[in-house]
């Protein structure tokens, strides 16, 4: 008896020991379970707030200031060569060069002054300079008109040399047209003034003579099968500018307009296409009366002019072209520089900035992208003359008493402001200021347009949409699956719809792009029709089925519903597509589109936000769908028993009862669903024709911010301001969808407070 009760309690022992074992190794796991979601959920922020400051971190640079400091300062190089009539430097800076009235092109080093060579130009000695000009700041070619009506042109050349790691720049200077002046007037008198430009194929000269006369002489290169040293056929014009003082001259180097104008502000603007007929295409005064014209030169890209006045004015002056297909000259922008003269004008060769010099001793640096001051620096003595760098990171001032001052200037992104990239900036050629973004060119002379209003636009039109079509449609399935499917069918619908969910947008994006978008623009209107036709034929089944015997209608267990509308679905829809085109006759005179485009002025693009709505939506379906659905299949049963046990029908239950109660989790699933919608990429960016314009029909084209990142960063340059508004751009969509979300966690929460006591 005893040996029987012993092993009972030895039994029951091993039974106890057991069970705590395996009790112990449940919290083990539990803890564990606890400290492995609670460094991945730690993991997420971090990896989330890493984001946000490697973000941060490439931006940053955009907010930092410029900077302009003095490096040197020596007396003029070679100043017995004579006085400075241009300065210029080539492009790393090194060396430094100065043209003077005496005909001599002085090169000296930028960082001390040390004169390197003076080369004296072939200009005869029976003739006297009387007048200087040059191309644009970019050529490096300048000219010298002779007191005979002859010119003699040049060009800058620096060519680079190694010996072994060490390099050497040596500059010298060519002869565009040869080392014999051109003859540029027939009636040889003294050239005063002097502006040119030299092509592949042809050039054109305007020159002011002693008697008052504008000519233009224009040169075209023969084409010779035999003789590689091709002669130029020329002609001479005169400008008619009777009436009108003119104390510059400039060519645009396309060579189609000249410009004349005075220092009282008259302007005169000549069609010069045909060399041997000049045409008189606009005339105005740019400056109010009391105030004259100091100087005078093009901004990078010769279509607009910087004027600057007497009291410290830059304004800048463009031909435009209005929505009439007219064009007018008109004053884009102006800066106050202070209140002197501006004396001096240096456009910087690579964007659009420029050099201001005012008689004051006050240099600032202007973009006229940007429309602000990016640097401005007082002299000690007030500078004549300003040369910036090709690569506008240095510049040489010339000041009054025959001193060199050498600066550097850390200007990397000028055309980043607040209002280039979020206002309305008016562009040149562009009739008025509008937003823009157009990042990238081939020629130098593009102006940036990098306004992000038409990508937040985008983005938001296309989750707008997107939201429209998914929605509905999701939380509609949500309910009638979480609420009313019998639980046979549901066990096959939900899986079925968040599998939907694993389809990569690539492949989604593909099939909107190649054939959603063709199939909606054959059948455009048969895609409304179906918008009309297939809630109707709904409600008319519904109808019909309301009035059959109900013993018939019990036969169909509850739940199963759905079963039988999907064939009126098919049916409904096969009879939009089917009747579309005999409505299309008889409403849209046979074609929707062109209807829409004559009568509407809604033109059609094939990929455009129709198609991105039905795509996009589709891919954020199943994400609402699911979350939803959860929240509505959790609502406790004890509530809904009890309501249908008071009286309340199932509607009532769902509406008062279900919806309520799971309203966080529906209101979430909607959040989650647009943050899918913002950030996605390949369906918007294979199914639009990611065109950044601001339009709100659904019939045209978009681009959204993440597109643009995608479509653009692998073409932007490490660190250079497009790569870091691409960057912002990023930083703006991270910063969107975490206050989006933010909000909607507080709006959650609070619906969670309010009816978490039913």
């Amino acid at each position: 008896m005893s040996e029987h009760y012993s092993s009972q309690l030895d039994k029951r022992s091993l039974t106890v020991s057991v069970s705590q074992k395996h009790q112990q190794w449940r919290l083990l796991k539990d803890k564990i379970t606890a400290y492995g979601v609670t460094v991945g959920g730690l993991s997420i922020i971090l990896a989330i707030v890493l984001i946000f400051f490697y973000l941060l971190y490439v931006v940053f640079p955009l907010l930092l200031p410029a900077q302009a400091k003095p490096l040197a300062n020596y007396p003029l190089p070679a100043a017995e060569s004579g006085a400075s009539l241009w300065l210029s430097m080539e492009e790393q800076n090194e060396i430094g060069v100065r043209f003077t009235n005496s005909g001599q092109a002085v090169f000296f080093k930028t960082e001390d002054g040390g004169v390197i060579s003076t080369v004296k130009l072939p200009i005869p000695e029976t003739t006297a300079i009387s007048g200087f000009g040059r191309a644009s700041q970019d050529s490096g070619e300048i000219g010298y008109g002779l007191s005979d009506g002859r010119a003699l042109l040049a060009k800058l050349s620096y060519k680079s040399n190694y010996v072994g790691n060490k390099r050497s720049i040596a500059p010298s200077l060519e002869y565009p047209m040869g080392v014999t002046p051109l003859a540029l007037d027939p009636k040889q008198q003294a050239i005063s003034l002097i502006s040119f430009k030299i092509g592949e194929k042809a050039a054109a000269i305007l020159i002011k003579t002693a008697d008052n006369r504008i000519l233009l002489t224009g040169l075209s290169q023969k084409q010779s099968m035999l003789d590689e040293d091709a002669a130029w056929d020329s002609s001479i014009a005169e400008l008619d500018a009777s009436g009108q003082e003119v104390d510059y001259l400039l060519l645009d180097k396309q060579q189609r307009n000249a410009y004349l104008l005075s220092k009282q502000g008259d302007l005169a603007v000549f069609d010069i296409n045909d060399k041997t007929r000049p045409l008189l295409k606009h005339k105005l005064d740019l400056t109010p009366p009391g105030v004259s014209v100091t100087s005078v030169e093009f901004l990078n890209g010769d279509i607009s002019l910087l004027v600057g006045d007497s009291q410290g004015e830059l304004a800048q002056w463009s031909i435009v072209r209005n929505e009439l297909n007219q064009f007018s000259v008109e004053k884009m922008r102006a800066f106050k520089t202070g209140d002197a003269p501006v004396v001096a004008i240096s456009p910087e060769q690579r964007r659009k900035g420029v050099v201001t010099v005012n008689g004051d001793g006050r240099f600032s640096i202007y973009n006229t992208t940007a429309e602000r001051e990016a640097i401005r620096e007082q002299l000690k003595t007030p500078a004549v003359l300003a040369a910036i760098s090709p690569r506008a990171n240095a510049m040489l001032l010339q000041s009054a008493d025959g001193r060199i001052d050498y600066w550097s200037v850390d200007n990397d992104h000028p055309e980043v402001s607040f209002s280039s990239l979020w206002g309305k900036v008016w562009y040149e050629s562009y009739p008025k200021p509008a937003y823009i973004w157009q990042s990238s060119s081939a020629s130098n002379d593009f102006e940036p347009k990098m306004s992000l209003i038409p990508l937040v636009f985008g983005t938001i039109k296309a989750s707008f949409y997107a939201m429209l079509v998914a929605i509905p449609l999701s939380l509609l399935g949500a309910i009638y699956t979480g609420y009313f499917m019998a639980p046979h069918i549901r066990q096959y619908v939900k899986p079925g719809i968040e599998i939907m969910g694993a389809l990569p947008t690539v492949i989604l994006g593909f099939l909107a792009g190649l054939w959603l978008a063709p199939f909606i623009e054959q059948h455009l209107t048969g895609i409304f029709l179906l918008l009309l036709i297939n809630p109707l034929g709904i409600i008319l089944f519904a109808l019909i089925w309301s009035q059959l015997p109900e013993s018939f209608r019990q036969r169909l267990p509850d739940g199963w519903d759905s079963l039988i509308l999907i064939p009126v679905i098919l049916l409904s829809s096969w009879l939009a597509f089917q009747f579309s085109p005999e409505l299309e006759n008889i409403l849209f005179q046979g074609d929707l589109r062109t209807w829409l485009n004559n009568v509407l002025g809604l033109s059609y693009d094939q990929r455009n936000t129709l198609v991105v709505a039905l795509a996009m939506g589709f891919a954020v379906i199943p994400m609402i769908f699911s979350i939803a659905e959860d929240a509505i299949f959790s609502v406790p049963k004890h509530l809904t028993i009890g309501s249908l046990a008071l009286g309340a029908t199932p509607w009532q239950t769902m509406i008062n009862i279900v919806l309520l109660t799971a309203s966080p989790g529906i209101f979430s699933a909607i959040m989650i669903g647009f943050g899918r919608a913002v950030g996605e990429t390949m369906i918007v960016l294979m199914a639009t024709g990611n065109t950044p314009i601001m339009d709100l029909s659904i019939f045209q084209g978009l681009r959204t911010l993440s597109a643009n990142i995608a479509v653009e960063m692998p073409e932007s340059e490490v660190n250079s301001t497009h790569y870091r508004v691409l960057f912002f751009a990023a930083l703006v969509l991270f910063m969107f969808t975490f206050v989006i979300n933010t909000l909607a966690e507080i709006v959650r929460q609070n619906l969670r407070q309010k009816y978490s006591s039913l």
